[in-house]
């Protein structure tokens, strides 16, 4: 991780830790840096913006940064992230921006950076920007008279993307209730299209965007309003983004929640039957439950665990060519489709597996028994100076010693916020809790926590 970009991008309060400033500067640097005036061809840029209202101030802060440099800036307006992605590998850009800070609350916001091959932006250029952030590398140039760049409207490319997501189911959704949480972010305007388009009978909540209320007690951070709406229409099924529609978590027909793994689950061991599982291996992070791979372990699956992050999570797939992957929290690749996270790719390829089963998402999920999890994010001072603590650190090991093979404990810093997650697992509730707080004593004891 760098100075300002982090796991997920350039993410901060809006106008305190990330201003237009940076956004214009961003901007320039990529106009300048994808600049191809030797083949006389002009760099194109896309940007995509979730639904904050600061988002439209960095939205043109970019725009003017990238054509001042003689780039164009192709605007496709609220839309997710993915559809970004995929936007710029389509299209055959040069690079593309999200403006998002994803389940993040409405006063902050971010940038994400796609590569060309509609990836993450490599750690080599992202140290590049920096440098020119902080003035260590020379002011670049502005372009003059006829090479100053023009900024295009670019609905077309989201719309393109909305027909790439109705070709990709191959069953029909006719008479399934399916109910979608929008989180009122940038999937507002994609996936009820899809679902409609689909044959589903579309029930929506959190889809009137103000500015303001994104992710707010919305989306899937707050799972447990789906929950609710799916158990009080009696739907069939329902699924839960977060802002900028990366991930998705979703609901069976009875209101219970089926997060990250066991999605993964479900659809890993329907694409092994069809033979489309590379290798016959998933890639996880850290966090997954351990009874997902028990789970796998059981049916001949076979596990690849990194970081918490989607970007590893890819980098281990390009590594080892395999075909699924992804978090806990929702964000799912399924790289013949995608090369970066997907709710709404992850909400059809369940769909299409509860249906091609012919039996209810509940019925499915029986299958991965999760262990007790909890998870308590600690908001610190300095995330650093906390996991080189030698008494947390040795807090964490006796926990570790005492939990044994029949749970396991997991200390770690976050990549986008001021905060350091102890996550504990266990055979109960009680015992989780335990040991969460046995290790945030010692955190608040030695007044790294800010209250």
């Amino acid at each position: 991780m760098g100075k300002y970009f982090g796991t997920d991008g350039f993410r901060g309060e809006a106008n305190v830790e990330l201003t237009a400033e940076h956004a214009f500067k961003i901007g320039k640097f990529l106009g300048s840096f994808y600049s191809k005036k030797s083949s006389g061809e002009k760099c194109r840029i896309a940007i995509g913006k979730d639904t904050r209202r600061s988002s439209y101030m960095f939205e043109y802060a970019l725009a003017a940064g990238i054509t001042s440099t003689g780039a164009d800036a192709l605007l496709l307006h609220v839309t997710t992230t993915p559809s970004v992605s995929y936007v710029v590998r389509s299209e055959g850009l040069d690079c593309g921006i999200m403006i998002s800070a994803s389940h993040n609350v409405y006063t902050d916001n971010g940038i994400k950076i796609i590569n060309a091959q509609g990836e993450k932006l490599g750690d080599d250029i992202i140290e590049k920007i920096e440098n020119y952030l902080d003035g260590k590398t020379p002011e670049l140039p502005f372009a003059k008279k006829n090479d100053i760049g023009r900024t295009y409207d670019f609905v077309a490319g989201r719309n393109r993307y909305i027909g790439y997501l109705i070709s990709l189911p191959m069953h029909s959704f006719k008479n399934v209730k399916v109910g979608l949480d929008l989180a009122n972010g940038a999937s507002f305007s994609i996936a009820k299209s899809v679902f409609d388009a689909l044959g589903a009978q579309t029930f929506v909540i959190n889809n009137n965007p103000n500015g303001n209320n994104i992710n707010d007690n919305a989306g899937s951070t707050h799972i447990e309003v789906l929950q609710k709406f799916v158990k009080e229409n009696h739907l069939d099924i329902g699924f839960a983004f977060d802002g900028d529609a990366d991930r998705c978590l979703a609901v069976d027909e009875f209101g219970n929640a089926v997060n990250g793994d066991q999605i993964m689950y479900i659809c890993a061991r329907k694409m092994k039957e069809e033979g489309s599982l590379r290798d016959n291996t998933v890639v996880t992070t850290v966090m997954s439950n351990l009874g997902l791979f028990k789970a796998f372990e059981k049916i001949g699956i076979k596990t690849v665990i990194t970081k918490v992050g989607d970007r590893y999570v890819y980098e281990k797939m390009q590594e080892g060519g395999y075909s699924l992957g992804g978090e806990q929290s929702g964000h799912i690749i399924f790289s013949k489709h995608a090369t970066t996270g997907d709710g709404i790719v992850t909400s059809l390829k369940l769909m299409e597996t509860v249906i091609a089963e012919k039996t209810t998402l509940s019925e499915l999920t029986k299958e991965v028994p999760m262990f007790p999890q909890v998870l308590k994010n600690v908001k610190v001072e300095d995330k650093n100076k906390v996991m080189e603590d030698s008494d947390v650190l040795n807090s964490a090991s006796e926990v570790e010693k005492s939990l044994g093979s029949d749970g396991r404990i997991l200390l770690r810093q976050s990549g986008t916020e001021p905060l350091v997650r102890i996550m504990v697992e266990a055979s109960d509730i009680d015992t989780c809790n335990k040991y969460v707080d046995q290790i945030y004593k010692v955190i608040e004891k030695k007044g790294y926590i800010v209250k």
